[in-house]
């Protein structure tokens, strides 16, 4: 088990390509944006269906 994880990091640190710092970052905020965007979307969508179901209980009943 030792073995497997220190050539896990062997792995890491010599064979795989990292993003640069610097591009980690901008797409770090793009993320954190396009997720805000989509939770605010899913929100309003929430929020008007809320309201149509009530509509319609409060109608029939």
């Amino acid at each position: 088990m030792i073995n497997y994880i220190k050539e896990s990091f062997e792995e890491l640190k010599n064979n795989v390509s990292w993003t640069p710092w610097s591009e980690a970052q901008s797409l770090t905020v793009l993320v954190a944006v396009f997720s805000i965007i989509f939770s605010l979307a899913i929100w309003g969508v929430d929020s008007v269906f809320s309201r149509v179901i009530k509509a319609y209980f409060n109608w029939i009943g």
